[in-house]
């Protein structure tokens, strides 16, 4: 079965309360637009998962009431500084957080792609996390004949992955481009929502230059088109990050004043421009 082509609030009533939700970074293919939908539709306890590092959206996400939990190894609005609201829950102690490494929340998402429960990761030996880490297991090599560390990191399973990318074909396929990590997210995830700027004509699977590319609609669950999702992030090279929007989101986030000031005018505001 073709996965089904929604209207945005449609999609975003795809993503249950209390789910896992798995979001790419900023400099990849973050649904802003979607997550935007999520806080009009008024999710809450959302796990959400940096894959690898968070930003923006999961900020957007963490200010608005809607996350109980964040596993990450990171949260930055790089250029813009720090996530204002992730800062604030840190200070008051208000959200539970389990630190990764960006190889570790690959390895996990790796696993589980490939249907097994772990998989061995060298780099963590060292770490100061592996004691903060209850569900990592540290072993020796069984292959070695000396003494030789390993760490075993669990799969991750994302009940959800949300991504925005440029287009699909009308039978579902996602072109990603270069951003493979996006099809480890979508393979490892029980679903996978997208939104697109645009549908395409054809099979992108059938184009050699388009397939290497795509995420084929088997792992997709249900697509909406939304121009400029990504807005005010960037779109690889489709359009750039609006900064100057960024910055001043990092200013006025700062305080709850500010943020809900920010929410009201660019997030709840949108919703009668989405019903247009």
């Amino acid at each position: 079965m073709m996965p089904p082509v929604l209207a945005l609030d449609a999609l975003a009533a795809r993503v249950p309360d209390g789910a896992m939700v798995a979001l790419p970074p900023d400099n990849s293919l973050c649904p802003t637009e979607l997550v935007r939908a999520l806080i009009r539709r008024g999710v809450r306890n959302l796990h959400m998962l940096g894959v690898p590092v968070s930003g923006f959206a999961t900020d957007l996400l963490i200010g608005a009431g809607a996350v109980a939990k964040l596993t990450t190894s990171a949260v930055t609005l790089g250029e813009a500084g720090f996530a204002p609201r992730f800062t604030a829950a840190m200070k008051a102690g208000s959200l539970p957080i389990t630190d990764a490494t960006c190889p570790a929340v690959h390895t996990g998402l790796q696993a589980a792609e490939k249907g097994v429960p772990f998989m061995p990761l060298r780099g963590l030996i060292g770490s100061d996390l592996i004691a903060a880490r209850n569900d990592w297991r540290v072993i020796d090599n069984p292959f070695s004949d000396t003494p030789d560390p390993i760490v075993l990191v669990p799969a991750i399973m994302p009940d959800v992955a949300l991504i925005h990318a440029v287009c699909a074909d009308r039978r579902g396929n996602v072109w990603v481009g270069r951003r493979r990590e996006l099809a480890t997210i979508a393979h490892a995830a029980r679903t996978t929502l997208v939104t697109v700027e645009h549908l395409v004509d054809g099979d992108l699977t059938e184009d050699e230059h388009m397939a290497p590319g795509t995420i084929g609609s088997l792992y997709v669950s249900a697509v909406a088109v939304a121009a400029r999702g990504a807005w005010p992030l960037g779109l690889l090279d489709h359009y750039g990050a609006d900064q100057p929007h960024l910055d001043a989101y990092a200013r006025e986030a700062r305080t709850d004043e500010g943020f809900a000031a920010y929410l009201a005018a660019h997030v709840l505001a949108r919703r009668a421009k989405a019903a247009e």
